[in-house]
């Protein structure tokens, strides 16, 4: 009879994106899904970090540009710009972003504490960085990218 060892090790299913040159990683749990542009409508005197919101399947959702969120500069999007749409403190959020790279399985013990300033975003949005081979991966806190009063607004979209 063959033992099979268990991994105690725990593992973070995460969704990688793009934004610029920099990638970032977000709780696949969160993710409800991924979607190509779709025609997003404006909604007078929002701040401009919200991009408008879009129809998804007679849902209407907000959609924020998460670049002008980090405070990264605005760039026109292209065939690779993907929609990610999430459920944050019971709300439904899309998030735009430059690119969906993959769906990763990484140990927990790769990932470290962010230094207080990463890709010039701020640390507080960073749960960590995980260490990966050949890059590095930038976990985002997506409830802590929202303040308080932002959620209420988003309620009111």
């Amino acid at each position: 009879m063959e033992i099979i060892q268990k991994e105690s090790q725990e593992l973070l299913q995460l969704v990688s994106f793009n934004l610029g040159s920099e990638e970032f990683g977000i709780d696949i749990l969160k993710v409800q899904e991924i979607i190509r542009l779709i025609n997003i409508t404006k909604v007078p005197n929002s701040p401009e970090f919200i991009e408008g919101v879009i129809n998804l399947r007679g849902r209407v959702i907000p959609v924020i540009a998460l670049r002008i969120k980090l405070g990264m500069e605005k760039i026109e999007y292209s065939n690779s710009t993907r929609i990610i749409v999430v459920e944050i403190n019971n709300n439904t959020v899309g998030f735009v972003v430059d690119g969906v790279s993959e769906v990763l399985r990484i140990p927990a013990n790769i990932t470290e504490a962010p230094p207080s300033m990463v890709a010039g975003v701020d640390s507080e949005y960073i749960t960590a960085v995980g260490k990966l081979e050949d890059r590095l991966l930038i976990l985002l806190d997506l409830e802590k990218i929202l303040a308080i009063n932002e959620h209420e607004m988003l309620k009111n979209t």
